[in-house]
């Protein structure tokens, strides 16, 4: 009984720690924007993708993310600097973005393979728009104290709760976001989009600036 309540205690951690940096509902503009000229049917699958490339990424960040970056000798706030660039560049892309006449699901870019979908599903619409390096850090956090290799299963079944429970909220929003979208509006929807670039604009600063922060404490130059 007090394993099923830890397991449930953590479960409930990882989602409320992850799912404002993941946030799938404000993203699902950005989502729409760069899938614009695909089909309702290749939106779906997208979104399904989407949500399954999230899960592997959280739980992996969560099992073995400080193994691996232990391996390759790369320190956390090295990742966030990278990764909060990354957002950046995302995020200004977007912001400069002309506005075109949205077609929500009635033009397809061709017939688009699977494989190609899988390729656009990862990048950039997995990473680092869905779960970046915001999320992959405090991911890494909540999985440093766990012993996973001791076999202990509370905190693996945790992890995968918690990921999955995140997932399931990326695959709703996104695979909805069409409908959201047509509700809203065109000039609604523009607007929205242009505020949500700017905070994943923003978010990319913040991660770049905390990694940046962790570094200069590392060498003993404390930012003012």
């Amino acid at each position: 009984m007090n394993e099923l309540l830890e397991i449930v205690r953590n479960s409930i951690l990882i989602v409320s720690a992850l799912f404002p940096i993941v946030n799938p509902l404000g993203n699902s503009p950005i989502f729409l924007s760069l899938t614009k000229d695909y089909s309702s049917n290749a939106r779906t699958l997208l979104s399904r993708k989407i949500a399954l490339n999230g899960f592997f990424l959280l739980i992996a960040s969560i099992l073995t993310g400080t193994h691996v970056l232990a391996f390759f000798g790369i320190s956390l706030p090295v990742v966030q600097v990278g990764g909060g660039l990354l957002v950046i560049a995302t995020g200004w892309t977007m912001l400069n973005r002309k506005d075109e006449p949205a077609q929500v699901g009635k033009q397809s870019q061709g017939e688009l393979s699977v494989q190609d979908l899988s390729n656009r599903a990862f990048y950039p619409l997995t990473l680092p728009l869905t779960v970046g390096p915001g999320s992959i850090s405090v991911a890494i956090t909540l999985g440093v104290n766990q012993h996973h290799f001791a076999f202990d299963v509370a905190p693996i079944l945790s992890a995968l709760i918690g990921s999955a429970l995140v997932a399931l909220s990326i695959y709703l929003s996104y695979r909805f976001a069409e409908r959201i979208a047509e509700w809203l509006g065109e000039t609604a929807m523009s607007v929205i989009l242009r505020l949500s670039s700017f905070i994943l604009l923003c978010i990319g600063v913040q991660i770049v600036w905390n990694g940046l922060s962790a570094l200069l404490k590392t060498a003993g130059i404390a930012p003012g």
